[in-house]
């Protein structure tokens, strides 16, 4: 993901729950926005709204957590926000698997059995999915990697 630092991308959406078209028809572009060692801050813009950033950060013992910070237009954070989770497993060199964790039992108590799936395949694409395990509820997005495309602006709640 370091590599990709300071660039943006546009992707498509693939799958999304029944009934839920928020992310349907919508301009989607990930922008891998802040880099520091331990933490990668990438916005997801959805058409305009600039509301969500996944947060992944890296633990000295390893593992990687995966946070959805969501934000309000004047930058407070929504209700539904900080939810995720931390690897249980090395992953792999272009995939990580992150289980929900307490904190999204605490957020969303409906979403105990989320599970996100980030994958990065170097000049080619990046892939995100977020499943309900023992549903049918999915998200699935991917980015093409290969054609950067020009920076959105600053999430909201973001100062640069």
């Amino acid at each position: 993901m370091e590599a990709l630092c300071g660039q943006a991308f546009e992707g498509q959406l693939h799958r999304a729950p029944d009934g839920d078209d928020s992310l349907s028809g919508q301009r989607l572009i990930m922008h891998v926005r802040a880099c520091e060692p331990d933490r990668i801050r990438i916005p997801f813009v959805v058409g305009d709204d600039l509301s969500r950033t996944w947060v992944l950060t890296r633990h000295e013992d390893g593992a990687i957590e995966l946070r959805h910070d969501h934000r309000h237009e004047d930058g407070t954070e929504e209700d539904a926000t900080q939810y995720g989770g931390v690897t249980v497993s090395p992953g792999s060199d272009f995939g990580q698997i992150f289980p929900g964790d307490h904190v999204t039992t605490a957020r969303l108590p409906t979403s105990w059995q989320n599970v996100w799936l980030m994958e990065v395949h170097p000049g080619e694409r990046f892939v995100y999915h977020a499943r309900r395990v023992g549903t049918e509820r999915a998200f699935h997005a991917e980015f093409d990697l290969a054609v950067p495309v020009d920076a959105p602006e600053a999430p909201w709640g973001w100062e640069d």
